[in-house]
């Protein structure tokens, strides 16, 4: 798969194409550059190092394979790999991206408009406000943490 015939041309390189699988294989899961970093270090056999992970995220983002999100300064940013629709609309671009934070763990956890950008809609409409989903943060406590099993 050449994902890089969809997207700005990029020059590629070994350390760039890892990332990049690893976060794709995530399927829509968030990732820190602290997760990434300790992933290389104990499953993967290359070594990349914080310095080179940052600068690949933000090329990566740049070049429009990534998003990165900031819910809260006390955890950083973390990276979601963005997939493309080539039959995706200009309005489906700007569709509800809302987020579930884990208060007792950190976990981040991606949610696709759906039922939620229903509430953008109310909101617009009945309050005359305009929310941006994509920095729309519902904080609780995940599966996990609950002791619930998916």
């Amino acid at each position: 798969m050449n994902r890089y015939k969809t997207r700005s041309a990029m020059y590629k390189t070994r350390r760039l194409e890892a990332i990049l699988d690893y976060i794709t294989s995530l399927e829509g899961a968030h990732a820190t550059v602290a997760q990434i970093e300790e992933y290389f270090e104990k499953e993967a056999a290359i070594y990349i190092g914080r310095t080179t992970i940052y600068r690949i995220l933000d090329k990566l983002t740049k070049s429009g394979y990534l998003r990165r999100y900031v819910t809260d300064g006390t955890c950083g940013a973390c990276y979601c790999y963005q997939y493309i629709d080539k039959t995706e609309t200009e309005n489906d671009q700007d569709k509800a991206y809302f987020h579930l934070k884990c208060e007792n763990c950190g976990e981040l956890l991606h949610l696709d408009g759906g039922t939620l950008s229903k509430i953008n809609q109310h909101v617009f409409y009945n309050h005359a406000f305009e929310v941006n989903s994509k920095k729309t943060v519902l904080y609780g406590k995940c599966g996990n943490c609950l002791n619930i099993a998916k």
